[in-house]
This record gives structure tokens, sequence and C-alpha cells, in this order.
């Protein structure tokens, strides 16, 4: 899957947009970037499956029986820092 930029590269700014605006959504709040939201209650399991279905398709990369480990997810930093390591195959990142 290409990214924003066409290229294949994922640029650090956009995954951390495209995360922060998908999180704020459905999470009815602004974030930090280490905000833990799962901490805070606001994240059920069934969330936590679409969360891991939103970065396979977006991104285009498979999310693995040992990628799942809470702490990939718990926050919008954390998470920006798993995708860019999937993703990192594909071109430098910005």
């Amino acid at each position: 899957m290409e990214t924003p930029d066409g290229t294949g590269a994922t640029d650090v700014a956009s995954v951390t947009q495209e995360l922060h605006t998908y999180l704020s959504g459905h999470l009815g709040r602004e974030l930090g970037q280490d905000e833990d939201y799962f901490a805070l209650g606001l994240v059920n399991s069934l969330f936590a499956i679409e969360l891991v279905n939103f970065v396979e398709q977006r991104y285009g990369v498979e999310v693995t029986v040992d990628d799942l480990d809470l702490d990939h997810f718990r926050t919008l930093g954390r998470l920006r820092d798993f995708v860019l390591v999937k993703t990192a195959g594909r071109g430098a990142a910005a």
C-alpha cells in the first residue's frame, strides 16, 4: 500500500496525524502522545481489535501474534513507532 507521499516511505508526521485523527475520533477526545488510553479506560476489547485492523488496512502490514503486545498499542507515540517499524522496509522514514 502506498503512503500519503506516494513513495511507499512512511512519514513520521503523517503517521502521527493519521493515528491521532483516528484515535481522537473513535475515543471522543484529544490525546497526547503518551496518554495511555487503555489505562484511562477509553478502550474496550472490541476497539482494540478495530485498532489492529485499522493499522493493518491503512498501512498494509500484517500484525502477527507476536506483535500483539499491549505496549505497541497503548499510546499514540508507541503505536506510531510500531507502524514505522512495520513499514520500515518500504523506504526511509522522514
